[in-house]
Parts: C-alpha cells; sequence; structure tokens
C-alpha cells in the first residue's frame, strides 16, 4: 500500500509538472527521476507508451493529449549508443534484434539526429557494402538505413559508389526476398530525386529494361515500387535521356506489361499505384512540351515544306507529278479551304505557343496515317456554304491548345492526383490518335450544331465539355474513347447542361422563391444530420509527412451523442468501423474552439507553395481547441474534406459552406419542390398572388349565433 500511495502521489506530481509550461522540461525531469531515487536523469527520457512510441523533447511536450500513457525510457543518445554497439557486436541473435530495434526507432527524429552524430548512418553503410548481411538482418538495416536518410539530417551526396552498386544489385537479381526488394528500390528512388550527381551512378546501374521484370510479378507493391523508380529516372533525365527513355516506354513490349500485368492485372488499383501510373503519363506527355513551346520560323523551307504537303495531300492526289505547277496559282485558295487564318502564309498561324508546332505535327499525322478521314474533313468542310464551313486548321490549332491544357502537357505532375487513363498505354503514338479521335468529334459537333465562324468560341466548349466527359468515364482503349464520345454528342451535352442545372430558369417566379424559402431550413436540418451521421461512422486519415513506403494512418470518429471527437493512431487502414475502445484521444466539442482550413492551418503554414502541395493544402483543415491546441487533418479526398469541415460547423453551430453541401442543397431542394409542384405541371403559376375580393355589400349571409 506504501509503494501504491507513492505511486499515485508522484503520478500527481508528474501530471502537474509536465502541465507546467513555466518549467524546463529537463528540469521537471530531473526532479521526475529523482522523485523514484534514480540518479543521471541525462540518462533518462519519456516516451509514448502506445503508437510510434516517439520521444518527448521541449518542443512536443506541448502535444501531449489528455488520457496519453507515456513511460521512462533511456535518453535517445543511451539508446543509439547501445544499438550501435549491438549491431557491430559478434552475436548473429543480438545484432538481429538490434537492427530490429533499430528499424523501429530510426523514425523518431530525435533519436535519428543522435545516432547519426555518432557516424550510424556509416556503419549500415559498412554493413550492406559487407554484403555478408542477408534476409531479414539485410531488410531491416535497409529500412533503418532509409528512415535515417528520410529526416534530411545528412545529404545523399555521401553516399558511396560501391554502396550504390551493392543496392543495385539486389534489384537486378532474379530472387531476392520481397521485403529487400522494396525497399532497395525506394532508396534507388530517394538517391535520384535528392541528388544530380547520384542519378547518372543509379542511371548506370539500373535501367528501365531491368525494372521490366519487377513490373510482371503480382506483388502491387514490387511493382509500385518499380515505376517510382522508372518515374525518377525519367523526371531527373537530361534532354536527350529522357527521349531515349520515351522510346523505351513507347515500346510495345513495356506498354503491353503495365497494361496486363499492372492495370488490368491488379483488381482494385490502391491510390499509389494509381498516383504513380498517372505521373508516368504526364512525364511522358511532358516529352511534348519542346514542340508545344517551339514557334514556326516562316522563313524555314523544311517547316513550310510540312504545310506544302498538307495542301497537296488534300488536293492534288499522289500520282499527280505535275499537279503541284499546275495549282501554284490556287495556293491561297487551297489554304483558305484547309481553313487557316492566314490564307497568304499559314506558317503565321502557328508562331503563337502553345501549341506551337505541336498543333503541325498532330495535323500531319493525320493527313499521313488517316489520310481518307483527313481528306474527307477538309473536301466536306469547302463544299459547304462559306457561313457554316468548319476551318480545319484553326480548328486542329485550337484542338491542341485544348488537349494540351486537359492533359497537363508541359505541367509537373500534381502530389496526390490519381487521374491517369489506361487507354493512353494501349498505342504508342497514343497523343497522336487522341487527336485524330477528337477532330473529328469537333468536326462532327460543328455540324450538329449548325455552327458558323461566330460560333467558333461555343463550339470549342461544347467539345471540350464532351472530352473531359468522356474521359471521366476512363475508356479503356481508343476505340471505347469513340464509343463514348459517339454516346455524348451534342443533344446529349444539351440534356445534362439541362439536368444539372436542375432547372433553375423554371423557379425564378416569386412564388416559387417563397417556397424555396420556406423549404430549405428542412433541407439544410437533413443534410446537416447526414454530416454528423457521417462523423458517427469516422474516417481514416494519413500522417502528413510520412512517406508513402511506411504509411501511418489514424482515425477519428464523433461519439454517438455527439458530444466528444475521438481519435487514436492506427497500423493500416481499417476496413470496416473502429471501435471507440481503440481510440484513445478525444477532445470535447464543448472545447473547440473554431475550425480553420487551407493555409491557416498549422499544419500547412510551413509547406511550400508548389504545385506539387496544392493538393494537399485543397484538402487541410483543423480543429482549434483549448487551451491553445490543434488537431490537424489531411482529408484522403474532396468528398471526405467537405463531409468533415460541413460536420465540424454543423457541431459548432455555424454555416456549413462546402461545395458539397452547396451541391446537394440545389439538388435536394429542386426534387421537393418538383414533388410539391406535380400536381401543377402545364399549369402557368401567376407572377403576383390574386388580388383580394371587394368586401360584400352586406353581410347577411354569416351565421347569428346569438
Amino acid at each position: 500500500k506504501l509503494n501504491q500511495i507513492r505511486t499515485l502521489r508522484t503520478g500527481i506530481e508528474w501530471i502537474i509538472g509536465i502541465s507546467d509550461d513555466t518549467q524546463p522540461y529537463k528540469h521537471f525531469l530531473s526532479a521526475f527521476v529523482s522523485s523514484w531515487s534514480l540518479s543521471g536523469s541525462e540518462q533518462f527520457a519519456l516516451r509514448y507508451a502506445d503508437g510510434p512510441q516517439l520521444y518527448i523533447t521541449e518542443q512536443s511536450r506541448g502535444d501531449i493529449k489528455n488520457g496519453t500513457i507515456l513511460r521512462l525510457a533511456i535518453s535517445p543518445a543511451r539508446a543509439a549508443r547501445q544499438l550501435l554497439e549491438r549491431i557491430q557486436s559478434h552475436g548473429i541473435d543480438a545484432r538481429l534484434e538490434a537492427l530490429k530495434e533499430l528499424a523501429k526507432l530510426s523514425a523518431d527524429p530525435t533519436f535519428a539526429a543522435e545516432f547519426i552524430n555518432m557516424e550510424g548512418i556509416g556503419t549500415l553503410a559498412r554493413l550492406v557494402e559487407s554484403g555478408t548481411h542477408f534476409g531479414e538482418m539485410l531488410a531491416f538495416t535497409l529500412t533503418a538505413f532509409l528512415e535515417l536518410m528520410d529526416h534530411g539530417i545528412v545529404s545523399w551526396d555521401l553516399i558511396s559508389l560501391s554502396f550504390i552498386k551493392q543496392i543495385a544489385g539486389y534489384v537486378n537479381q532474379p530472387m531476392v526476398d520481397v521485403s529487400i526488394l522494396q525497399r532497395s528500390l525506394a532508396i534507388l528512388e530517394s538517391m535520384v530525386l535528392n541528388s544530380h550527381s547520384l542519378y547518372h551512378r543509379v542511371a548506370q546501374e539500373i535501367t528501365v529494361g531491368q525494372l521490366i521484370g519487377h513490373l510482371q510479378v503480382s506483388n502491387q507493391e514490387i511493382q509500385t515500387y518499380a515505376i517510382a523508380l522508372i518515374n525518377a529516372l525519367f523526371l531527373k533525365a537530361p534532354e536527350d535521356r529522357r527521349q531515349e527513355m520515351a522510346s523505351s516506354l513507347a515500346q510495345k513490349h513495356l506498354r503491353s506489361i503495365i497494361l496486363n500485368h499492372v492495370i488490368r492485372g491488379n483488381r482494385p488499383i490502391k491510390a499509389e499505384m494509381a498516383h504513380q501510373l498517372y505521373v508516368l503519363q504526364v512525364l511522358t506527355f511532358n516529352l511534348l512540351e519542346e514542340r508545344m513551346m517551339t514557334k514556326m520560323d516562316p522563313n524555314d523551307q523544311a517547316q513550310r515544306d510540312i504545310i506544302f504537303e498538307l495542301r497537296r495531300i488534300a488536293f492534288d492526289g499522289e500520282n499527280d507529278p505535275t499537279g503541284t505547277e499546275k495549282r501554284k496559282a490556287m495556293y491561297t485558295k487551297d489554304y483558305k479551304m484547309l481553313g487557316f487564318t492566314n490564307h497568304v502564309n499559314p506558317a503565321m498561324d502557328f508562331t503563337q505557343t502553345p501549341p506551337g508546332m505541336l498543333a503541325l505535327d498532330n495535323m500531319l499525322y493525320l493527313a499521313k496515317v488517316h489520310q481518307d478521314t483527313y481528306i474527307r474533313i477538309v473536301l466536306e468542310n469547302s463544299s459547304r456554304e462559306d457561313k457554316h464551313e468548319c476551318p480545319f486548321g484553326r480548328c486542329a490549332i485550337e484542338l491542341t491548345r485544348m488537349l494540351c491544357e486537359i492533359l497537363q502537357v508541359g505541367e509537373l505532375p500534381n502530389e496526390g492526383c490519381n487521374d491517369y487513363h489506361p487507354m493512353f498505354f494501349t498505342h504508342d503514338r497514343a497523343w497522336e490518335e487522341f487527336f485524330c479521335v477528337c477532330i473529328q468529334l469537333l468536326n462532327k459537333t460543328w455540324k450538329e450544331m449548325r455552327a458558323t465562324a461566330e460560333d467558333f468560341n461555343k463550339v470549342m466548349q461544347v467539345v471540350r465539355e464532351q472530352i473531359t466527359r468522356a474521359l471521366a468515364m476512363k475508356p479503356s482503349s481508343i476505340d471505347q474513347l469513340k464509343t463514348k464520345l459517339r454516346g455524348l454528342n451534342y443533344s446529349e451535352i444539351l440534356r445534362l447542361r439541362q439536368s444539372e442545372r436542375m432547372s433553375q430558369d423554371d423557379f425564378q417566379s416569386p412564388p416559387i422563391i417563397e417556397l424555396r424559402e420556406r423549404i430549405q431550413p428542412e433541407i439544410l436540418e437533413l443534410i446537416k444530420q447526414q454530416r454528423l451521421n457521417r462523423l458517427c461512422e469516422g474516417s481514416c486519415f494519413r500522417k502528413l509527412g510520412n512517406r508513402r513506403r511506411q504509411e501511418k494512418f489514424w482515425f477519428c470518429r464523433l461519439s454517438l451523442n455527439h458530444k466528444v471527437l475521438h481519435y487514436g493512431d492506427l497500423d493500416e487502414s481499417p476496413q470496416g468501423e473502429v471501435p471507440f475502445e481503440l481510440l484513445s484521444d478525444k477532445i470535447p466539442v464543448s472545447d473547440i474552439k473554431s475550425v480553420v482550413t487551407g493555409k491557416d492551418c498549422p499544419h500547412m503554414k510551413e509547406k511550400s507553395a508548389l504545385k506539387q502541395n496544392k493538393e494537399v493544402l485543397e484538402l487541410a483543415f483543423s480543429v482549434l481547441y483549448d487551451p491553445d491546441e490543434t488537431l490537424n487533418f489531411v482529408a484522403p479526398n474532396k468528398y471526405e474534406y467537405c463531409i468533415w469541415t460541413d460536420g465540424l460547423c454543423a457541431l459548432l453551430g455555424r454555416e456549413m459552406g462546402s461545395d458539397l453541401t452547396r451541391s446537394d442543397l440545389d439538388t435536394l431542394i429542386s426534387m421537393e419542390m418538383k414533388l410539391r409542384l406535380l400536381d401543377l405541371e402545364n399549369i402557368t403559376i401567376p407572377e403576383a398572388p390574386p388580388p383580394v375580393p371587394k368586401e360584400p355589400s352586406s353581410y347577411n349571409f354569416t351565421y347569428n349565433y346569438s
């Protein structure tokens, strides 16, 4: 009992001390260690008992939540020293256990700094270079090495050539342990992305051809790491080398492997794999940037010959050697029929960038590979009335510019974006074929709209909508894209637009507006209840800052009485509902001060403004609660972001202002109003209420109750 009382008393003193910000953490720790009759407080430290078990520091003491369990442990410096001695011991079992513990502790920045200061990374590198470690021992060594390097304390440029060769050797071995292969691919990717000099060394050891074998395995993790390394090599390659890599990627063999073993061979495709395929797609299209930003030189005869070739294919025929001479005087007329803006010197049409010379490349591909289609489009338009003629040249140039915008040609991949299109992996000239399909769509839509020159911009807007809607359906091939586009003719686009406007034009009369205002509070309450129910179900969030190779997750859900937010760390993404018992931390809703989003979030203020962080910034929000604490979120997608920000605002009695709420409100109000007005179909609703009738001359018709 005396021991229990002593423990309780010491625990109370500890709680009071750790929450007292006026005392330095070291002073508190020294007093706490002394209370247990231990000497040398510098030999001890506090760590979280659950989750990643990170060390508590002066900077992180404020992150300790109510109810968190801590434990007394040896200090980071002491732990680093002991592990460094143990991994150099002669006993295999002792070394394996030390490496296993090191792989776990290396994620802690405090421990990592101490271990690195003791030349720990050099020791691990020498163990790898020796080639004496295999199996689990090597896997834990590589895991610890990558975790330590990820902290950014040591430059990747210090890595030796022998270490690179050893890691590359594991990737090139036909039979190697999966965990070792994963770590090796990840290390090589980090080398390429973080050091220009190491890129050249890695590129000498690893080629795209050597990575093809890793795309044919059934393990999607290995496939993801292999494509990530291909993307890294592609991204950092110089221009001449990038073209060579593009040729390798365009080969039918590699495309078939990606299509059959990666895209179609794994169901479902995980988010990280989808992201890497998206990155590969963007990087491949970025090879078009040079042509897109190259202006045509009107005085360059070779470039002008391409325009002559377009004219010849359209009007002269293949077997007419004298045709060109005969038609010289008619060149201006021909160029007008081809739809160029400048009839005298059409080369001037290609001096704007984008699309620059890329538009001319697309036109030439259509004329040579799909010659019948090209001739039909040109001659069909030249036989129409002038006012209904679809200018092929101008359309091709503007269409190329539009496709560059839709497919982000010349832009860096966005972090977290998974918008890849399987059909671009089915053809070695996918870009050109895509253009050919779209130019035929444009010509067809022009006819359906009976457009004139004044309608050019309207037609382009409709075509953009047709293309984006078709791409959103993720067609698996060029032929399937054609099928999707056939179903999205101009009439269908008009129908979809009308449906999406939710007949707003029919709801502008004062009686309808008044009815809408009466219905809106009921619908808002319905949306509010749905948001709160979703918060009670809970959601899983990814911890910001963790690499995809060691993804960490945490779960948050609202109590059923809407009074407490429960949250806690998870080892992996949950497949179902997470019980409250597994969520050790909680925040009373009454303590919440406000909800902030985007750049106002504490965990976003130090993030860079680069494009790759834009996606993360748009999904970030934070809960501010007493006393000056924050709970930081990064939603997995826009839908979850809207659900949680709406739900938290509803809890605080504030307006739900997300795009999802506006969309749901419009949809539900429109449905409710249509139901209520169903009996008034084809009946004109007056703009003003009917006039009040005049008073009767007498009220003799009323009943006399007396």
